[in-house]
């Protein structure tokens, strides 16, 4: 795949337009009955692809799509073939890292989530894992933080240390991408399934200044925070959405799918908004 992975990004206006988009959850369509009826596995299927046309079709230049996980919502290579089939086509580089679902499957999802079996699956060969992407004036660090089997992540100590090698060999100013949110974003249930290690990651980035950005998705939701003077974005996903600062698990019913736009300028800058898709 010529687009594929991303390693090396230069622009003519020096700014790397970014886009971010997560927590597609595809499973393999499966009609209804013979008048070609979808069951409700096909609403991310179409949403994801909804999301992709209007993203490019804005008047923003588009140098780089970043997948932060959950790219299915059951482990199936036919499903990746499609998504990178449809990312392919778009011409764009793009990078791709797992999430929980890209490597567990849940059995018996009718039933409440403490009742369902977790069953651990290898990730697909083509998510990206210690990933690095450079540009003239940036680079980004790609992380896979998902565990297989479980829903929680982690940033591992080898993790830790890779991070730590390449912000020592390399001061220009850096984003790091994972799955899973490293600060929490004051929901009970999603933060207790956030990426562990987390307060030695933090202890181990504080050395570095130029450490500007870290996007993640997992949350399902429209967040930023600010840490040690690292900018945290949460980005919504292509499909269905939490409710913020809910204790208890709770869809967000009236809030559309998104996707984010970060625009990376050669002075260490960032500017980021999140869309919604039209309805």
């Amino acid at each position: 795949m010529p687009n594929y992975p991303a390693n090396k990004l230069s622009t003519s206006d020096q700014t790397i337009n970014i886009l971010q988009i997560t927590d597609l959850h595809l499973s393999t369509p499966v009609f209804v009955d013979e008048s070609n009826t979808y069951s409700d596995d096909v609403t991310c299927q179409r949403s994801f692809e909804a999301v992709l046309q209007q993203a490019l079709s804005e008047d923003i230049r588009c140098d780089l799509i970043i997948v932060t996980g959950d790219l299915v919502n059951r482990v199936k290579s036919s499903i990746y073939d499609h998504i990178f089939t449809v990312l392919q086509a778009t011409q764009i580089p793009f990078a791709c890292i797992a999430g929980n679902h890209d490597v567990t499957d849940e059995n018996g999802k009718d039933l409440p989530f403490f009742q369902r079996e977790l069953v651990a699956q290898p990730a697909d060969s083509r998510l990206l894992s210690r990933h690095v992407i450079e540009t003239d004036f940036w680079q980004l660090l790609l992380l896979d933080s998902s565990i297989s089997g479980k829903v929680a992540g982690e940033i591992t100590p080898t993790d830790i240390n890779w991070l730590c090698e390449r912000l020592s060999t390399c001061n220009k100013p850096a984003l790091i991408a994972l799955h899973h949110h490293i600060v929490p974003v004051d929901s009970d249930w999603i933060d207790t399934h956030m990426a562990e290690n987390t307060e030695s990651f933090w202890e181990h980035m504080a050395p570095f200044e130029q450490l500007q950005v870290v996007i993640s998705g997992h949350t399902h939701q429209e967040q930023v925070r600010l840490r040690q003077g690292v900018t945290v974005y949460s980005t919504p996903s292509t499909c269905y959405q939490f409710k913020p600062y809910e204790d208890d698990f709770s869809y967000d019913e009236h809030a559309l799918p998104g996707y984010r736009w970060l625009q990376l300028a050669n002075n260490g800058t960032v500017a980021s908004w999140v869309e919604r898709l039209d309805t």
